[in-house]
């Protein structure tokens, strides 16, 4: 997975260093750092790049194979070249759209780029970089290379006969196709030589039409195995399934897992499989059954580091599981940098990942037992802080409680479960049933108070909106056996859309009344577009712009942008009108202790990550 801080002259940032070593630090393997630019003459992304005229590139690479191998992984860099996808995080919008894009073929990205077919000199020029860029990954101390030769960047562009359309000797037959591969391949192990692992990563098959298939897939394994050490299989491209490629929590876990079991069948060298695999369970079935040789992460290894470590000394219990909600590479995005939505130290690891004993040990109330309080009672706790974590629910995790009753959020249900068990293994009083008001908070007697008392579902003046057949989509856990075949849900935001396709899959007929032109338009870039087609792949009838102005007993009522009335059937209508915050558990506590914070969604209604992000940091100050 890509660093944090990539530099302006695209050396590894010190930010990058301590990411990966946060990493190694939990007990992998291997640890690949990614993506290294082997050709930044045709391929103008703004990612990592090794060479010896820019002053700290050498050393920045040195610094981070030291930092990772120091803690027993082997430090391993990903060779890459994007081909007529160049100009990832480029910032400068204007040079981005003035480069060049040089592909297997002349012609149009549906962007409306022009693509450059690449000459035989620059395709061996590009052959030799990576050589040359895997001889430096290896003197700065690297001890594995992977070349990256799926995902649709330059090599899986000419082995795919949807962009490989080359007449020579390049392109036509599978052979041809895989000659630039092969090449690669032999040019890096030129230059490592023998004894130096070296990892393909390739998509056991496109998955879309005109791509190639897994059968294919086989072929180009069966080809490339003599030329490397560990054949990596993943799955598709990034243009024409993110969500595949990168499993989304609308897919099942090891979705993609069948690929590297087949072509495993029919190669020689040990084979890895990867994509959104979080389970202990399930990683070690896939090797015991002989599926893989190897199992690889990204995601699980920012949600919790320690995932290794925990499995080896049986505290699967307190594994930290990664949602697959694309906070982590939606930042990258939007702001180049990482953030983990169940994770606050990720894309800060430079601050320091130890969580230090107090000096002054104090009395800590938490008030409310959501990711929030969860987390601020974990740190403070773990800085030998005696806290009190009190809720009036009879479960923890707070709104996440609700997830569980949704197969695809369930990782979220389970969050507020593990923090929970954490807290517990750390000596926090988890007080449950239990309404915190100002008497039972002065009778504690804290030195501090920390008031995460979360947020309400917001209840408009809809007539009918008390009626039996109205579920709100928090309570929806204790009611679900009551939704009847036609559902509407009032409120397209995140939430909304969600309940949505999950009754949807249920085989109930599904409509989303939003007043806004838009759906769930503050979701993240990368969960949005995968949830806007779950929502059209389901069937599922939205309406946009539309106002509710009644609950009748077997529908529902709303006006349309030009004011006309329309009645749609509704036998169940789920409330997804948001939150607001609850603030009045809050404020009567605000002169009970002699130090009061407010955290979470009673201080503004936001999300999981800033939830955990402001109850670790919170505690961190105390």
């Amino acid at each position: 997975m890509g660093g944090t801080d990539i530099t302006k002259d695209c050396t590894v940032g010190p930010k990058s260093t301590a990411f990966y070593e946060y990493r190694a630090k939990g007990g992998v393997a291997s640890v690949t750092v990614s993506e290294l630019v082997v050709h930044p003459g045709t391929e103008h992304s703004h990612m990592y790049h090794l060479d010896l005229e820019t002053v700290d590139s050498l050393s920045s690479f040195t610094y981070t194979a030291d930092a990772i191998r120091r803690h027993g992984a082997i430090a391993s860099v990903e060779l890459s070249h994007s081909g007529q996808f160049a100009g990832t995080y480029l910032v400068d919008k204007k040079k981005k759209g003035e480069i060049v894009q040089w592909g297997p073929s002349e012609g149009v990205r549906p962007d409306g780029r022009k693509v450059c077919q690449l000459t035989k000199p620059l395709i061996d020029e590009i052959v030799k970089s990576y050589g040359e860029k895997a001889a430096l990954a290896k003197k700065a101390g690297f001890q594995m290379v992977m070349v990256h030769g799926g995902h649709g960047w330059l090599i899986n562009q000419f082995l795919s006969p949807f962009f490989n359309k080359r007449d020579d000797e390049y392109g036509g037959s599978l052979e041809n196709r895989c000659r630039f591969l092969l090449e690669v391949l032999d040019s890096v192990r030129s230059a490592v030589g023998k004894g130096f692992p070296v990892e393909l990563r390739m998509s056991g098959s496109e998955l879309f039409d005109g791509g190639y298939t897994l059968d294919e897939g086989v072929e180009i394994a069966k080809l490339a195995q003599s030329k490397i050490d560990l054949l990596h299989v993943s799955a598709g491209s990034y243009q024409k399934g993110f969500g595949i490629t990168h499993p989304s929590m609308f897919v099942d876990h090891g979705v993609n897992v069948y690929m590297a079991a087949r072509i495993k069948q029919n190669v020689d060298v040990p084979v890895a499989t990867v994509g959104g695999l979080n389970d202990p369970d399930m990683m070690e079935e896939i090797i015991a059954s002989g599926k893989a040789d190897v199992v690889e992460m990204a995601r699980a290894l920012l949600a919790d580091p320690e995932l290794p470590y925990k499995v080896v000394t049986n505290q699967d219990q307190y594994i930290r599981h990664c949602l697959r909600c694309f906070v982590c590479m939606a930042e990258r995005a939007e702001t180049s940098t990482r953030r983990c939505a169940v994770n606050p130290y990720i894309g800060r690891e430079i601050d320091g990942t130890e969580i230090l004993p107090a000096r002054i040990k104090k009395k800590v109330l938490v008030v409310g037992a959501g990711p929030a309080g969860l987390q601020a009672a974990c740190t403070a706790a773990k800085r030998g802080h005696q806290v009190i974590l009190c809720d009036k629910g009879d479960e923890v995790g707070g709104v996440l409680v609700g997830e569980k009753a949704i197969p695809f959020k369930y990782e979220m249900y389970k969050l507020g479960v593990t923090l929970g068990d954490i807290a517990l293994k750390e000596g926090v009083d988890i007080r449950l049933g239990t309404m915190v008001d100002k008497e039972y908070a002065n009778k504690i007697g804290a030195d501090v108070i920390i008031a995460a008392t979360g947020s309400v579902p917001f209840k408009p003046p809809v007539p009918g909106i008390d009626g039996e057949q109205v579920i709100t989509v928090t309570d929806y856990h204790h009611h679900h056996n009551e939704v009847k075949d036609k559902v509407a849900v009032m409120g397209g935001g995140l939430s909304g859309c969600e309940i949505a396709v999950h009754l949807a899959r249920e085989g109930k007929q599904v409509s989303i009344v939003e007043m806004r032109g838009e759906l769930c338009p503050d979701a993240n870039i990368r969960h949005r577009p995968l949830l806007l087609q779950e929502i059209e792949k389901q069937g599922i009838d939205v309406y946009s712009s539309h106002t509710v102005t009644g609950i009748l007993e077997n529908s529902l009522k709303m006006k349309n942008p030009d004011g006309e009335e329309i009645v749609i059937p509704a036998e169940t209508v789920i409330s997804a009108l948001g939150q607001k915050a609850n603030d009045e558990a809050a404020m009567p506590l605000l002169d009970c202790a002699p130090l009061v914070h407010m955290i979470g969604d009673c201080k503004g209604v936001s999300n999981i990550t800033n939830a955990v992000y402001a109850g670790h940091h919170i505690a961190m100050d105390i």
